[in-house]
C-alpha cells in the first residue's frame, strides 16, 4: 500500500481553534498530505491521503501535539484505508461553528452521548437469533444506497442536518408500534466513523428515543474486523475515491443499483438537473443514455 488515507474525530474543547489552522496547514504541507480538516470549539474532524510513511508521521505529530500544555490527542483513533493518490486534489483546513453539522452544539457529548457497542459486541447480536434489534443508519440515503447492514432503518436523510425535522418518523420506525408492533430491545446507531453517532445520539434521547445505542468506531471499524459479513456492500467515502470496500474479499456483495436498469453497480454521478444536487448510482450502460443529465464524480 503506497498510499494511505485517514478518518479521525475527536470531541473535545478547543477555546481557540483558529490557533491550529496555520500550525496544521503547515505540517501537512511539509508531509504532503491532502486531504479536509474542520476544527471547532467542540473539537475536530479530519480526513488525510498521503504516502504511507508521512501519514505515520502524521499520527505520530497530532498524538504528541500539545494544547496549553495537554495532550489533546493522544488517544485519538485513526481509520485506515488505501489510498490511490488522488482522494483530494487539495488541503482544506477550516474553522466551523461545529465540525458536524446538526445545527446543535449545546450537547455535553461525554454524559448525553449513546453507550457503545463495539464492532464484536455487534457481531455476536447478528449471531445470537434471539435478539431483538435493528440499526438505524444515521448516513445520507445515497451512502446506505451503495452498503448497509442487515435489518437496517433507513430515516431517509438527505444531508445529516435534516435529522431533528425526522424525529417524528424514527419514532414511529423504532418505538412500540413499529416491525412487530412491541418495542425493540435495542436501537444500534450507525454511521461511517463514529462521529455523527456521538452527536445524533445526544438529540435522539433528549427526544425520548428509548434502548439507544452507538457502533463505537462506525462502520469502517466493523468492516475492517469483519469484512463481507452482516454488512453488504461498500462504504461511501466523502473523497474522489467515492466508494470502499476497506477490506476487499473475494465475493464481495454489491447491493448498489442503477437508478433506471437496477443492475448492481457502485458508480456514482451528480444529478445536476435539481437542485440540490444528488448523488445517484449508475451503471456504464445507462451512462450512455443519460450523459447530458448526470456528471462522473470521480475525477479523470
Amino acid at each position: 500500500m503506497q498510499y494511505k488515507v485517514i478518518l479521525f474525530y475527536k470531541f473535545v474543547n478547543i477555546k481557540k481553534p483558529e490557533k491550529l489552522v496555520e500550525s496544521q496547514r503547515e505540517l501537512c504541507v511539509k508531509l504532503g498530505l491532502k486531504g479536509r480538516m474542520l476544527l471547532a470549539n467542540e473539537g475536530v474532524n479530519a480526513t488525510f491521503e498521503g504516502r504511507v510513511r508521512d501519514i505515520n508521521k502524521y499520527k505520530k505529530a497530532l498524538r504528541s501535539l500539545k494544547i496549553n500544555g495537554k495532550e489533546l490527542f493522544k488517544d485519538i483513533v485513526f481509520k485506515e484505508s488505501e489510498g490511490n493518490g488522488k482522494a483530494f486534489t487539495k488541503l482544506e483546513i477550516k474553522v466551523r461553528d461545529e465540525v458536524v453539522t446538526l445545527g446543535k452544539s449545546d450537547f455535553n457529548i461525554k454524559r448525553e452521548t449513546a453507550k457503545e457497542i463495539t464492532a464484536s459486541e455487534l457481531e455476536k447480536l447478528y449471531k445470537n437469533k434471539k435478539e431483538d434489534f435493528v440499526v438505524l443508519d444515521l448516513r445520507n440515503d445515497f451512502e446506505i444506497n451503495v452498503g448497509q447492514f442487515e435489518n437496517t432503518i433507513n430515516p431517509n436523510l438527505q444531508n445529516f442536518r435534516d435529522l431533528p425535522e425526522k424525529i417524528g418518523e424514527i419514532k414511529k420506525l423504532v418505538g412500540p408500534t413499529s416491525l412487530k408492533l412491541r418495542e425493540i430491545k435495542k436501537v444500534i446507531a450507525v454511521c461511517t466513523g463514529g462521529i455523527r453517532c456521538e452527536k445524533a445520539t445526544c438529540l435522539l434521547k433528549r427526544e425520548g428515543i428509548k434502548n439507544l445505542y452507538q457502533l463505537k468506531d462506525g462502520i469502517h471499524t466493523y468492516m475492517q474486523k469483519y469484512p463481507n459479513s452482516h454488512f453488504k456492500g461498500s462504504l461511501f467515502v466523502f473523497d474522489n475515491r467515492m466508494t470502499t470496500p476497506v477490506v476487499d474479499v473475494n465475493g464481495r456483495e454489491i447491493v448498489g443499483r442503477c437508478i433506471y436498469c437496477e443492475k448492481k453497480c457502485e458508480d456514482f454521478y451528480s444529478n445536476d438537473t435539481v437542485r440540490p444536487s444528488r448523488k445517484v448510482i449508475c451503471c456504464k450502460t445507462c451512462i450512455k443514455n443519460h450523459s447530458s443529465e448526470l456528471r462522473s464524480c470521480t475525477p479523470n
